[in-house]
Order: C-alpha cells, then structure tokens, then sequence
C-alpha cells in the first residue's frame, strides 16, 4: 500500500460545529473519489472512519476534527494510487467545502 494521501483543512467553526458539518457532509464525501460511492461510517471520538468504494477498489479514510482543522486522511489501495495527484488536488479543492 502506498503512503496514504493526507490534506488539512483550517477552519474557524471550532469543534462542535465542524464535527457537525463533516457529519451532515458524508454522503458527499464520495464524489472525492472517481467513480466513488460511500459505503459505511462511524465515529471514534472526534475522528469519523468511513469506507468508500471507488472503481472496484474500497478505499479506507479517516476525517479527524480539530477546533481549528481538519486532517483528511486516504489510504489508497495500489490501483487507485495511480489516481493519488488528482484525488489529492480534487479534496484539496473540494474538502473545505464540506465546511461551509
């Protein structure tokens, strides 16, 4: 497996709102991927696992919540890795988004 595609997203909602924001966003969370739908979720404290099933491939994240960021974190399996600059770029552009 390659090095997993890490992205931190500053905000100033502080955590109780951006936890809320990243919670009601899931569903959108799979656009991120190409050909992406979402599987399955679930919360560990401030950190919200989910699963996303991408071009065949599943595809494990991690979304940790700070009061002031959010540290995205996409561990792609070798054949998406292909895809890492442009899924990298694509929730770079599009993550902060989740937060508005």
């Amino acid at each position: 497996m390659s090095e997993p595609i890490v992205v931190e997203i500053p905000h100033t909602l502080g955590l109780t709102a951006a936890r809320a924001r990243v919670d009601g966003g899931i569903g959108k969370l799979a656009d991120l991927f190409p050909g992406g739908a979402a599987v399955d979720h679930r919360w560990e404290g401030d950190t919200l696992h989910f699963t996303v099933a991408a071009l065949g491939q599943r595809v494990a994240s991690r979304l940790t919540v700070a009061a002031d960021k959010v540290r995205a974190e996409v561990d792609l399996p070798p054949f998406l890795a292909l895809f890492a600059d442009k899924i990298r770029a694509k929730l770079a552009k599009e993550a902060p988004k989740l937060l508005e």
